[in-house]
């Protein structure tokens, strides 16, 4: 155990994940886990899990269902860190099922992490058997329940034995669990503080605005931020299309993310925000759960969240394991704070001209070749010094995936490097090499 946690860089485990860990591996119990968002419940679940796994085995042992593709992928990457032998592949909507299935013949995956709905077609098309399954994992239950995934658990958990394990997880406590779980002789480990919203750790401000349109008190607000990483949540599409349009005309550098863009540009947008590359991200609650950004220094609720629980989840994507954060309310002249919302904020006085905003440090390069190329991270890092020109402390975030990579690079070098990359060749293979939009050139 102690030789995975230092593969992964992590010296302890917090006291939930010891209580976990020591109820999953001494019986065969189904187990609830209730912890609040940041807490590491995945690898909670995970470490003491993929022990009693078999190597040997080349058919699937373990299924998780989480509410969206980007936890399923994160999950996967989490698991493949660990670098304990098992393969693992994430599944999910938005490509075609028939190219999972190609895939799932070359892996061979021994632990599936999928959506619901997508989980369920393999099912019943026999992509996946369940005779050698040994334990079902339903990380954010009660998402899944609240996203209307109620008759696909119910299916899914129909392929599975009577006597397969369950282990639930939830952000927030459950007053009944469905029958369809089937659970058995259960524990249930709750590590939500009793009356508790948020950590100590997060400090609370109010921002009044004079405007019903917010959207220059929002642009103050993060001209008085500056540098810090800072998620910007709206309740609707269509607001986050305006909100982006105002911020790019003022020169903030951003991502947008919301369901209604496909898989790639969900992808980009997360990876260019987690790289540090890009500082704001303007999201509806998609992005509330199922993010693991570590690194989140500001939650702004343009528009207040709709119930508590929205709002516990927002404020848990910052002040992540030991760090701190902040949150502000942006309030109009008719709006109130929500009832929900146990704390007392401190009145925030933003200044009164918008400072030109600061472009982070890092780029995102779009490079494209990838694990189906047989291109890995070090092949990226080659390529950059040797025929980019640059240095390896130049160089940070990469993530391969099949057919291309994202790499973030010292934005002063942008320009040098897509120039001496232009035609150049990877491992013998022409590659297409470009920034990835919102890239502000030096």
């Amino acid at each position: 155990m102690n030789e995975i946690l230092g593969k992964i860089g992590i010296k302890s485990l917090n006291p939930m994940q010891v209580a976990v860990g020591k109820e999953i591996s001494s019986s065969q119990k189904d187990v609830v886990i209730l912890s609040p968002t940041g807490t590491g419940k995945t690898l909670a679940y995970m470490l003491p899990l993929q022990e009693q796994l078999d190597r040997d085995d080349i058919n699937v042992q373990m299924l998780v269902i989480v509410p969206g593709r980007e936890l399923a992928l994160q999950s996967h990457e989490v698991l493949q860190s660990l670098k304990c032998g098992l393969r693992s592949m994430a599944c999910y909507g938005g490509r075609a099922t028939m190219d999972e299935h190609r895939k799932m013949r070359e892996v061979n995956p021994q632990v599936v992490f999928a959506t619901p709905g997508r989980l369920l077609d393999h099912l019943e098309k026999g992509n996946i058997l369940c005779d050698s399954v040994q334990v079902v994992v339903i990380d954010e239950f009660d998402k899944c329940l609240e996203m209307g995934f109620a008759r696909e658990m119910s299916a899914i958990l129909g392929f599975v034995s009577d006597d397969c394990r369950r282990v639930l997880l939830s952000a927030t406590d459950m007053d009944d669990i469905p029958r369809f779980v089937n659970m058995g002789r259960t524990v249930k480990l709750n590590f939500i503080p009793e009356n508790e919203q948020t950590n100590d750790r997060v400090e609370s401000f109010l921002v009044r605005s004079q405007e019903k349109d917010k959207l220059g008190t929002l642009a103050l607000l993060l001209s008085d931020i500056g540098e810090a990483s800072s998620i910007v949540f709206l309740n609707y599409r269509d607001s986050i299309e305006r909100t982006s349009e105002y911020l790019k005309a003022n020169g903030f550098c951003h991502v947008v993310f919301h369901g209604g863009l496909d898989q790639k540009q969900r992808e980009q947008a997360l990876h260019q925000f987690s790289n540090g590359s890009v500082q704001i991200m303007v999201c509806t609650d998609l992005a509330a759960r199922g993010l693991d950004i570590p690194k989140i220094g500001n939650i702004i609720h343009y528009h207040l969240p709709l119930s508590q629980q929205e709002y516990i989840h927002r404020v848990g994507r910052t002040a992540r394991w030991d760090a701190s954060g902040r949150t502000f309310f942006l309030l109009g002249p008719e709006e109130n704070m929500p009832e929900f919302v146990e704390l007392e904020p401190e009145e925030y006085q933003v200044q009164s001209a918008v400072a030109k905003p600061v472009l982070p440090q890092m780029v995102t390069l779009y490079i494209g070749k990838g694990k189906k190329d047989k291109i890995s991270k070090g092949d990226i890092v080659g390529f950059l010094c040797k025929i980019g020109g640059l240095k390896s402390a130049e160089i940070g975030r990469i993530d391969v995936y099949d057919r291309y990579c994202y790499a973030a690079i010292n934005r002063k070098s942008l320009r040098a490097v897509l120039k001496n990359t232009a035609g150049a060749k990877i491992k013998g293979m022409k590659t297409i090499v470009e920034a990835t939009h919102p890239q502000p050139l030096p």
